[in-house]
């Protein structure tokens, strides 16, 4: 199988049962960065903006939310899905947590920005 071009296709190779799941995340982060360039990286779905904002990919048993660390996991009342640095792991047979979900990439943009006005321009 080839590597999926778009986060179209990425979410299309998934399982029929994990495509819900995918697709409700996906529209969460982009609810929360409207701005953010929707691309693919290392084979999974990427958001850009002024640097890394959010990876995400299915697991068997997960779906794993990247990079997002200790403090902004307990900030946004995640911290029991943390499972390693900078990985958040969404249980398969659970609702997605969509609110804390969206209260976490909206405070990355809000950081993103800030790092912005002291640092370079985003990439395109």
């Amino acid at each position: 199988m080839s590597a999926p071009r778009s986060v179209d296709e990425y979410i299309a190779g998934e399982p029929a049962s994990l495509r819900p799941m995918l697709t409700e995340l996906r529209d969460t982060i982009r609810a929360a960065a409207p701005e953010a360039d929707e691309r693919i990286s290392y084979g999974m779905p990427f958001y850009y903006l002024h640097g890394r904002l959010a990876y995400f990919r299915a697991h068997a048993h997960h779906i794993g939310l990247y990079p997002v660390s200790l403090e902004e996991a307990r900030a946004t009342g995640l911290e029991h899905l943390v499972a390693a640095k900078a990985t958040l792991q969404l249980p398969l047979d659970q609702p997605l947590p969509l609110a804390a979900i969206r209260r976490l990439i909206e405070q990355r943009v809000k950081t993103r920005q800030a790092e912005a006005g002291t640092s370079r321009t985003p990439k395109r």
